[in-house]
């Protein structure tokens, strides 16, 4: 499995956004379900959603610590994902304050 890490976690306390790219069998597996209650669980906001290419897409924002719980159970997925590869990348905190799941390619 290749795992890809970009861009620098901003370090501290306070509040950090995680985007993510996951590949594999990642659709027609409950995944985008799985991961809004895993982020509602939490207390991560952001989205989810399907991309037209097999990959899933999602953003996550919250505390540092939970985003960082959030980051590391999507590199696992849920339990019929088979993750092939993964990206992230640190981007500037918006203040999101729900989680959803886009719908539609």
């Amino acid at each position: 499995m290749l795992l890809r890490k970009e861009g620098k976690q901003k370090k501290g306390r306070g509040k950090v956004r995680a985007h993510v790219f996951i590949t594999g069998r990642v659709q027609g597996v409950l995944f985008r379900l799985n991961t809004k209650k895993e982020a509602e669980k939490l207390g991560v906001y952001g989205w989810v959603r399907n991309l037209a290419d097999g990959r899933v897409e999602a953003v996550f924002e919250g505390e540092e610590g939970a985003v960082d719980r959030m980051v590391e159970w999507v590199r696992r997925g849920p339990i019929l994902a088979k993750i092939d590869d993964f990206s992230l990348v640190w981007e500037d905190y918006s203040g999101i304050t729900a989680f959803n799941i886009k719908y539609g390619l």
